[in-house]
């Protein structure tokens, strides 16, 4: 066994022209999609990498100075603004350990200071400011109280407005202050909320909720409140017709508007700001395209975009959409409608990788979609990294990623699948994994690679297992419960140790995996045990790297230290990487780190084989 700790830094003199494009992809500065002020559009806030660390950023569009708000060793990226852009709220937690409290910072800068003094640190549960300068409803959860509501106003104690041992979250704020939505799931189901609005005082105005009076579990979400003063409609998304659709509940009434937009796939939106349309955006087959959808006339019209996928948009006060655009060819670029940049970052351009190819591979639950790249020039049978995305309600798209660029740098073939559990191709699909949790998963990417060495893709002595967080389970899982099938495996921040992991991470997976897997691991330990690595890692044959963050709330760090422990006690190939960091790293060189560390693990036992 080998062990290292973070983090010995690159040599930051090294000339572009002497670095390997696979690490020019993760130094290249890279910027979010803008958030920009309600009440002062031309105040905004982004994040960006451009010191080596991710931090927020204040950009003032009609000066153009740009100003760095945070700089902490291990990085920040929640932040939002204050409708009037007086304020920037960000939230400050220990080593990426997410808990912890809201600070604000003047937009202009200056100290920061406590903005909701009175709450104590939690884990956040959404936030909603208002426009009054001084109103903020805040949602925490801890271990020891649930999730709670407050509303905190500048000068006031704060008053509890909900409280439930349930997860629970604040959706928005109207317009004028006077409704509160929240999502819920007080009936216990954790992947399908319901809806509530509420008065400032804590009263209820009006519940939605599509969970009752049947054998379907169908969720709901807050997109938000119209955007104008006295308007009762809030935008909610549903999942009525087996995808997620967006709806107008008008909450004084009760009238609902579908808006029947007949497309494909899931669907969100937004409001312009105006509150006459809807920026819609569509996700299907591993892409997105945006429209605008008018309310009075009930017509969409699309907004062109490239092929590939948007990643965040925004309909500025103008009737311009700004978007974060990318594709797995070429890098993410904030983009807008009227053709003009929006944000460059300064400094090094990162390199492209190959287009992703679409595969559709028949499954035993159905149709199995992946994303494959390859490199070019270069026929098969190839070493294989099938790069399994986390969630496990996420997917991946044909969407720029410098993770698997890498990969293909080093001449391996890069295989994604998205495996049931996987969001983009309806609800079904998402909630198939439900109680034969991680093995359901598996058998799609068991049919997936079965494909790709039959067709003489992957070279079958050659695989590699890996992915982070859920992907980082279902690595450990997989080279457990298939043995034979996998080479090398490499699990970033996994669930190792599934008991170990529920009594140990933050509230809200608690209530996700009791949802997942029917129960406590001691009201249905069969179902813990059979989804568990633990289970199965003295059938471990393949050298396997481990790499956790000591401060992570998601996949703790004990149960992964089991799961080490018992493949020390068997002498089985194995190396371990801690690092001082939580659920993942936002310092640029630790990141290069740990895929330099990925690659060259990969390097010394792919062509050795397995090991006992």
């Amino acid at each position: 066994m080998t062990e290292s700790h973070g983090s010995d830094s690159p040599d930051h003199q090294m000339q572009d022209k002497d670095m390997p494009d696979w690490e020019k992809r993760f130094r290249a500065p890279r910027v979010s999609l803008p958030d920009w002020a309600e009440d002062a559009p031309d105040r905004s806030l982004f994040v960006s990498n451009a010191t080596g660390t991710y931090e927020l950023y204040a950009w003032d569009r009609a000066t153009g100075e740009q100003r760095q708000v945070t700089d902490r060793p291990n990085g920040t990226t929640d932040g939002v603004l204050t409708p009037d852009g007086a304020w920037i709220w960000w939230f400050d937690d220990k080593d990426g350990d997410e808990f912890g409290v809201w600070r604000r910072q003047l937009f202009g800068g200056g100290e920061d200071e406590l903005a909701t003094p009175g709450l104590d640190p939690s884990y956040p549960a959404g936030l909603a400011l208002g426009r009054d300068g001084r109103t903020a409803i805040v949602g925490r959860s801890t271990d020891e109280d649930g999730t709670t509501i407050h509303l905190a106003r500048t000068g006031e104690p704060p008053a509890e407005l909900y409280r439930h041992r349930e997860s629970a979250g604040v959706g928005d704020l109207s317009h004028d202050g006077s409704l509160i939505a929240i999502e819920h799931t007080e009936h216990g189901d954790a992947m399908h909320s319901a809806l509530r609005v509420l008065r400032p005082d804590g009263s209820a105005v009006a519940e939605l909720d599509d969970t009752r009076g049947g054998t379907e579990e169908l969720g709901l979400e807050v997109l938000g409140f119209a955007p104008v003063d006295g308007d009762t409609r809030l935008l909610i998304g549903h999942q009525r017709r087996g995808r997620w659709e967006p709806l107008v509940w008008d909450v004084a009434t009760g009238e609902e508007t579908d808006l029947a937009l007949d497309l494909p796939g899931d669907v969100s939106a937004e409001w312009y700001p105006d509150g006459s349309g809807l920026l819609i955006a569509h996700s299907f087959e591993a892409r997105s395209e945006l429209f605008r959808y008018d309310l009075e006339r009930g017509e969409r019209v699309p907004i062109p975009t490239p092929a590939g996928s948007v990643s965040g948009a925004t309909a500025r006060p103008d009737g311009s959409v700004e978007y974060l655009w990318s594709s797995a060819a070429e890098p993410s670029a904030v983009r807008s409608t009227t053709g003009q940049v929006v944000l460059d970052p300064p400094g090094m351009k990162s390199p492209g990788s190959v287009a992703v190819e679409d595969v559709w591979v028949e499954g035993p639950g159905g149709c199995i979609h992946a994303l494959v790249q390859r490199p070019e020039g270069v026929t098969g049978p190839l070493p294989t990294v099938f790069d399994i995305h986390g969630g496990p309600t996420w997917h991946d798209s044909d969407a720029f990623a410098a993770g698997p660029a890498a990969w293909v740098d080093h001449g391996y073939a890069v295989v994604r699948v998205n495996y049931r559990g996987s969001t983009g191709y309806g609800r079904a699909w998402t909630d198939a994994l439900k109680h034969r949790v991680g093995l359901i998963e598996l058998e799609d990417i068991a049919a997936v690679r079965e494909w790709a060495v039959t067709t003489g893709l992957a070279d079958p002595s050659r695989l590699i297992l890996t992915g982070g967080s859920w992907g980082g389970y279902l690595t450990l899982l997989g080279i457990g419960t298939q043995p034979d099938a996998w080479t090398v495996g490499i699990a970033a921040v996994p669930v190792a140790d599934y008991v170990t992991a529920y009594h140990d991470e933050m509230e809200s997976l608690k209530a996700l995996d009791r949802t997942l897997l029917g129960g406590t691991p001691e009201e249905v330990p069969d179902r813990f045990e059979a989804s568990s690595p633990l289970t199965y890692v003295d059938r471990v044959t393949a050298p396997v790297y481990i790499s956790a963050g000591v401060n992570d709330p998601r996949c703790p760090i004990r149960q992964i230290d089991n799961y080490v422990k018992r493949l020390e006690s068997r002498g089985a190939v194995h190396e371990v990487y801690r690092y001082d960091a939580g659920h993942g790293s936002l310092v640029v060189d630790e990141r290069i780190k740990q895929v330099r560390l990925e690659l060259d693990f990969a390097e010394r036992h792919l062509n050795r084989g397995r090991s006992a």
